[in-house]
């Protein structure tokens, strides 16, 4: 076997629901093999979405099958939509209308909102059941799959509902990344350059030299980022499984972000990536505005995200009418708050987030005001 055929392992560690992500080429023909160990009846559920379907369903289904595992299909509506109460009843309905049974184990096939419904689903569903994530998009492969927050959005906002459940195994091929139109690599290449924010001005650094080369299809850079993305991300949950501490650094730009997506209905008019951007462009503004970050590093993270095709600002969604007033309202319903505080994510630098940072909403207002009118 070449090297680039032979995947890479991270460990989770979270004692005895501790589980490996394993990152490499060609890991979804090869999934019947790797699950098979894990499972507690040689039959699967898969759970993917229309679109990952056409790509990925048939070659993991005959992994499975050639591993003498049975397999189950539901194909649901692609889309940020699919993340809904009335979806996941229509899954858990499905799921039991084909008998699931405790030991069966769900599959979640496709980015974060398949990963994410699926997770919760198998944390409710016969009061639990196993389930292992086969991400597709970059996005889902370095953030959504990994660390078990699961859960739908509401009309309130993003994630509200939902439950921290972990996986079995992770399985990120990265083969599967050859199929993404390039507007959903930069949106996933935005989790990326997170973790080099948040305590990593090496890797942060590292990326201004490759991330080309990672959107282009550059096999070694883009294992290497997701690799490090995983590490970073394991290391942070397994000391904080709750987000009752470090953990809230990863929602570094999402308080702003899920705002954004929030007053867009979380449509395809702006992915949850390019929201991710434009809300720590927000973040290091904000810090650099209140003094605590060097206004250099808020450039030189602006340029970063510009250079490879990434948002901003709000106005690169055309045709909104942004208003800060009712961004601050969407940011009050996050599940952040504390006693009615919202508690932002902001920066020391590059590589030096901290949270929770309470701020004079006057100051926030100011801030989007002025990315507003950019």
């Amino acid at each position: 076997m070449s090297r680039i055929d032979q995947a890479e392992t991270v460990r989770v560690e979270l004692g005895t629901r501790s589980y490996d992500i394993l990152v490499g080429r060609g890991l979804i023909s090869r999934a019947g093999e790797f699950a098979a160990p894990l499972l507690n009846q040689k039959r699967v559920i898969i759970v993917t979405d229309a679109n990952v379907a056409r790509h990925h369903l048939e070659v993991l289904d005959q992994a499975f099958v050639q591993a003498g595992i049975a397999t189950q299909r539901i194909v649901l509506p692609a889309g940020e939509q699919t993340k809904s109460f009335a979806q996941l009843e229509e899954l858990c309905g499905r799921l039991l209308d084909l008998k699931a049974e405790r030991s069966t184990t769900l599959v979640a096939l496709g980015g974060g909102v398949i990963g994410d419904l699926t997770g919760f689903a198998a944390s409710i569903l016969l009061r639990g059941v196993d389930f292992i994530q086969v991400p597709t998009t970059l996005l889902a492969q370095v953030d959504s799959s990994v660390g078990g927050k699961t859960g739908i959005n509401m009309a309130q906002g993003k994630n509200l509902i939902g439950s921290f459940y972990q996986p079995r195994l992770v399985l990120a091929d990265t083969a599967a990344l050859d199929t993404l139109p390039k507007r959903e690599l930069r949106a996933g290449y935005a989790e990326v350059v997170k973790y080099g924010l948040i305590d990593s001005s090496e890797f942060f650094t590292w990326l201004e030299c490759h991330a080309a080369g990672i959107i282009a299809g550059d096999e070694a850079a883009r294992r290497q980022a997701i690799v490090t993305s995983c590490r970073a991300k394991a290391g942070i949950v397994g000391a904080d499984e709750r987000e009752s501490a470090q953990r809230a650094l990863l929602n570094l730009g999402h308080t702003f972000g899920h705002a954004l997506e929030a007053e867009c209905g979380y449509s395809d008019e702006l992915l949850h990536g390019e929201a991710v951007a434009i809300g720590m462009v927000m973040a290091f503004d904000l810090s650099a505005r209140l003094g605590l970050a060097p206004l250099e590093d808020a450039a030189r993270l602006r340029r970063h995200l510009a250079s490879i095709g990434l948002p901003t600002d709000p106005g690169w969604v055309e045709g909104r009418n942004w208003v800060a007033e009712r961004l601050i309202e969407h940011m009050g319903k996050d599940k952040k708050v504390k006693d009615g505080r919202i508690g932002f994510v902001l920066a020391h630098g590059i590589g030096k987030a901290f949270s929770p940072a309470y701020v004079d909403l006057a100051e926030v207002a100011t801030l989007l005001e002025v990315s507003i009118a950019a």
